[in-house]
């Protein structure tokens, strides 16, 4: 699972040709999340509700990045590097 962004202890991933819906991994203090990117949703798994905030503020100010990653991992790239939340 290629490591997209790092920052305030959180990593976030995606699996090479993963399931639909377009999401990405995050996890944070040994919890994990997936949450769609298209609405932010969590689609299973936990963390805790503060870094689930910063997860959702990054993920705002790089949505178009994160879909177009999520097309380079199903075509089993590597996606690119984002941008940490600042």
């Amino acid at each position: 699972m290629p490591e997209i962004s790092r920052f305030y202890g959180i990593i976030i991933a995606m699996f090479f040709d993963d399931h639909n819906p377009p999401h990405f991994h995050a996890r944070y203090a040994g919890e994990k999340v997936a949450i769609e990117i298209e609405s932010f949703r969590v689609l299973e798994g936990r963390i805790s509700p503060r870094a689930l905030g910063l997860v959702i503020e990054w993920a705002a100010q790089h949505k178009d990045e994160l879909m177009s990653n999520w097309e380079i991992a199903k075509n089993n790239q590597t996606p690119n590097k984002i941008e940490p939340l600042k």
